[in-house]
């Protein structure tokens, strides 16, 4: 009450110079009209109003109108001062929710007059308040056919189709060591080697990026403190953008927190903003990419993986003048594959098309400076955008966008994963500029995990166990089934101490469930020689299916179907010509 009498008192001259208690006591004390009739002294002194006068007439016709038991007068139906006042005020009618009660007014709310004026508008609003009372109506749900929704029997629902078709996901506890590189340790402690890693190259625990980043963690912090847009946009963000627009000869760069981000946020903005757009898109590319397709609302046409003669059966059947993407991948990852760079950027300048490589697999990995396929296929200036990770062969976290500036202006002013959402942390930021500019000059690294790649492969092929065919330095072994490759992972992890992630539908087809195993620089010939021996063990004991097997049944996945593939990476480029070279001198010499 006191708190509505507040608010009264700046449009009322009798509510300002009459006190609480003395309003209580008019409110109690009865005096006699000169009709006869008993009324309180509050209520003659309101008959006297002007104002209020006129309103408590017309609220006596509504209310001999009104139904039993309807609720009394609101201040704001009565006066039309007190309509003003509620109209800036906070304070709740009577008949409302109670929480409003106690805010409190700004400071900077016009006051209303002290004075009341007569004002034909003033005086219409507070008729229509009198006529029509606020009031909250309380709607009961609407009651439908069907039972309550159970929330969680349809979550349990959900995860019990994961574990019936054996594709629910099981997360291993394994921590890296960085010291002791490529071992970790479970979370009992245990040690064990990790050959699954996308830690390609070891960067993650290279001196030069590790101590770049503790000292930019003392200058800066941890956070990057917003969005780009915010805070978060730093020296250390333009000069690694400016690093990656360098490795891929592309005029400009942009920085997200991941690679699958970049990707979404690029094919949905970029597709989405081109009217008419058609993507064509290959059939195994990363859901990321998949993901903004959808997220694009573009038509979308889907080509038989790495099959240039699908692709361009597509593109005959779209108007050459509408807008056109091609997105496909460099390295694919699960089977190890390269995709036809050339020849799809051919088919681009053909049909009037943009092309789109993902080369996360790739950068770092590839070419004189590590900037992919691309790079080592001589095909940069053929590529409109390339997409790469800074947390896969740079070992830290991260993804980017590289092509032209309106291009990567574009994607920077419209797409939402990229404004708002915080930037990558300038440690981080530091970690990764680091890492990029040292495998520019160094090829150390990536020569050691192109040789062990080829042992490794070389080694289970002798035994006879199924590798996925490829170019490129993964390294698939073919199980076909998704219990079992489960039960080997585990096998591998608790008998033997071997790491090695079981992969299984929907990242791979189902029957083509398998091992995908990794070599680093750092896996010599004594942890392989555990890993081969291990795997030809469990393969014997089990009776599992070796290549003829696969080749028996028609083969599958690439497995048993004859096929023999080069690896992308010649031998001159890893200096086995000049070793192979040096030999055949010694054999000369030796047999003079």
């Amino acid at each position: 009450m006191e708190a509505l009498l507040t608010n009264m008192t700046r449009s009322c001259p009798f509510l300002a110079r009459t006190s609480v208690p003395t309003l209580r006591q008019l409110s109690t004390v009865s005096v006699k009209t000169s009709t006869g009739t008993n009324q309180t002294a509050l209520f003659a002194s309101a008959n006297k109003c002007p104002i209020m006068s006129k309103a408590i007439a017309v609220q006596a016709v509504a209310t001999s109108a009104a139904p039993a038991g309807a609720k009394g007068m609101h201040s704001s139906a009565v006066c039309p001062y007190a309509a003003v006042v509620d109209g800036i005020s906070s304070v709740a009618p009577r008949d409302s929710a109670h929480e409003f009660m106690h805010a409190k007014v700004p400071k900077a709310a016009v006051p209303a007059p002290r004075c009341p004026v007569p004002h034909a508008k003033q005086h219409q609003h507070a008729t229509l308040r009198a006529e029509k009372p606020h009031t909250i109506h309380a709607h009961q749900p609407a009651q439908g056919a069907h039972k309550v929704f159970d929330y969680e029997a349809f979550y349990q629902t959900q995860l019990e189709k994961k574990h019936k078709d054996k594709s629910y996901r099981y997360f291993n506890n394994i921590n890296r060591l960085a010291q002791k590189f490529p071992t970790a340790h479970t979370g009992t402690g245990e040690h064990v080697t990790v050959w699954c890693s996308n830690d390609y190259l070891g960067m993650s625990k290279h001196e030069a990026v590790t101590e770049t980043m503790k000292a930019t963690l003392d200058k800066y912090g941890a956070g990057a403190g917003g969005t780009r847009n915010i805070a978060g946009n730093a020296q250390l963000h333009l000069s690694l953008e400016n690093e990656l627009a360098d490795l891929h000869k592309k005029p400009a760069a942009l920085v997200f927190s991941s690679c699958f981000v970049a990707n979404d946020a690029t094919i949905s903005t970029l597709a989405g903003k081109m009217p008419g757009c058609v993507i064509f898109s290959d059939s195994s590319n990363h859901a990321s990419m998949i993901q903004g397709i959808r997220h694009s609302g573009a038509q979308r046409k889907i080509f038989r993986h790495n099959d240039v003669a699908h692709l361009e059966e597509l593109l005959q059947s779209v108007d050459i003048n509408a807008p056109k993407l091609i997105a496909f991948e460099s390295v694919y990852s699960m089977c190890g594959s390269i995709g036809p760079i050339k020849e799809i950027a051919a088919l681009a300048k053909k049909y009037n098309a943009l092309t789109f490589l993902d080369e996360v697999h790739a950068v770092g990995m590839y070419g004189s400076t590590g900037g992919g396929v691309a790079e080592y296929i001589d095909a940069m200036d053929d590529i409109d955008i390339i997409t790469g990770t800074l947390g896969k062969a740079y070992g830290v976290v991260g993804g980017y966008i590289a092509g032209s500036a309106p291009l990567v202006d574009l994607i920077r002013s419209y797409a939402p994963g990229f404004i708002f959402t915080t930037s990558l942390p300038p440690v981080v930021v530091a970690g990764a500029l680091t890492s990029i500019r040292y495998l520019k000059s160094s090829q150390a690294e990536r020569i050691g995990q192109q040789l062990n790649t080829r042992s490794l492969k070389a080694r289970l092929g002798d035994l006879g166990i199924p590798v996925v065919p490829n170019p490129s330095h993964i390294v698939p072994v073919l199980v076909g089934d998704a219990e079992t490759a489960k039960s080997i992972s585990d096998e591998l992890l608790y008998k033997h101490k071997i790491y090695v992630q079981s992969i299984n539908y929907p990242t791979v087809n189902v029957g083509e469930e398998r091992l995908r195993i990794t070599p680093t620089p750092g896996h010599g010939p004594e942890l392989m020689d555990v890993l081969v021996g291990a795997l030809e063990t469990i393969w014997k004991q089990r009776g599992l299916k070796m290549e003829q097997d696969w080749e028996a049944i028609g083969g599958r996945a690439g497995v048993g179907l004859g096929q023999v593939v080069d690896q992308l990476v010649v031998d001159s480029d890893l200096g086995l010509v000049d070793v192979e070279a040096e030999l055949d001198g010694h054999r000369v010499a030796a047999s003079a």
